[in-house]
């Protein structure tokens, strides 16, 4: 029997030769990929690669060997494919069409944000663009993205993804629908508070009215008042408009100390409503495919062949090109029962050529992509 250094050094040997036989391979690699340029024809090729690893599969010894032979040819022919879009890449067959400018176009812009003059959207839009613009508001998201995709607003703001509540799936939804695209956000610290009208305390609140993320964020608060009823609003600030309108000093709502100061109420209770500060990210949208110069985080949606493996071999071109996938969420599709859209967020540049390699071998092997946006 051999020893242990032996072995190793045989390993070593044949290690080696796996090396050498591999490189040798990738410049075969990179003829393919010149003959599928000229050609016309796309890198990647399904059946043939099924094909293949059965063959592979089947020509092993054990069956152990054949489980291993199929998950080392398939990593083998996946960076094959990657060496193959890069060169793609390199030579600009690209489908991706958007400009970049040095900064996005804002002064007197027109700039709709859900909800009223108080919501944390609109304290979100001061924020990003300052008060240079012409801003309206709407009682919906979806009347949003409408007045974007039609050219009534040059932008809007939507809140998207909260700290602690977690993400805003109706906004991932509507922007499947829409011909909008992200080219910006705004990160704003939430800190509720629960306002009255003048003169009413605590003795005298019988609802609380607020957007059911604020209400959800207040729980532990909220339990502490039982006797409270909820009422839910499509808006903190809209939650803050009727306590007063209504001039009913039964009811309080769960807004922000802007709204309390808008609408002229009385802040109830301050500290200790939330549990721990939480923060909500608002999307900038517009119907331009536009990028500023400099932007670092990219936005897509993709759909995927019902197969096995699908993912993990769509999560490769990540890995392969270096780029740090910060988000992953999926959507159910309508219509298609068990079937997702996944959403995610990575960080790049679409000038940059590791994300412009990324895309265009996501775009290949996805049933379906689409770049929400740089920002």
């Amino acid at each position: 029997m051999l020893d242990l250094q032996e072995i190793r050094n045989k390993i070593d040997e044949i290690d080696a030769g796996i090396l050498s036989s591999f490189e040798k391979r990738m410049e075969l690699a990179e003829q393919v990929a010149a003959y599928k340029i000229s050609a016309g024809k796309p890198v990647f090729d399904g059946k043939r690669e099924a094909e293949k690893l059965k063959n592979l599969e089947e020509a092993a010894s054990t069956p152990f060997n054949a489980r291993g032979a199929r998950e080392l040819f398939q990593h083998i022919i996946a960076v094959s494919r990657m060496r193959q879009y890069q060169l793609l890449a390199e030579r600009g067959v690209s489908k991706e069409s958007y400009e970049q400018v040095d900064s996005l176009p804002a002064e007197n812009a027109r700039v709709v944000f859900q909800g009223v003059e108080g919501a944390y959207s609109f304290a979100a839009m001061r924020s990003f663009f300052g008060e240079k613009i012409r801003s309206t508001h709407v009682e919906t998201w979806r009347e949003a993205m409408e007045q974007v995709a039609a050219g009534e607003a040059d932008y809007a703001v939507l809140p998207i993804e909260n700290s602690t509540a977690g993400s805003v799936s109706d906004i991932y939804d509507l922007m499947t629908e829409y011909p909008n695209y992200i080219v910006g956000e705004e990160i704003l610290e939430i800190r509720h508070t629960l306002m009255g009208l003048p003169g009413a305390s605590l003795e005298d609140i019988r609802t609380v009215l607020s957007h059911p993320q604020a209400l959800y964020q207040c729980r532990h608060f909220l339990e502490s008042h039982p006797q409270w009823k909820q009422e839910k609003m499509l808006n903190t600030a809209m939650a803050a408009e009727k306590v007063a309108r209504d001039q009913d000093k039964s009811q309080a709502a769960i807004a922000s100390r802007f709204a309390a100061e808008h609408f002229g109420l009385r802040i109830l209770q301050e500290e200790g409503l939330a549990g721990e500060s939480n923060s909500t990210r608002f999307v900038i949208l517009s119907n331009q495919k536009r990028f500023v110069k400099g932007a670092g985080k990219i936005s897509i949606c993709l759909e995927l062949p019902h197969t096995c493996g699908s993912l993990h071999g769509i999560l490769a071109h990540f890995d392969y090109n270096g780029l740090n996938m910060t988000k992953i969420e999926s959507r159910p599709i309508p219509g298609r029962p068990w079937e997702y859209r996944f959403f995610i967020d990575f960080e790049g540049n679409l000038a940059e050529a590791a994300v412009k390699n990324a895309l265009l071998g996501i775009r290949s092997e996805a049933a379906a992509l689409r770049i929400l946006g740089n920002y």
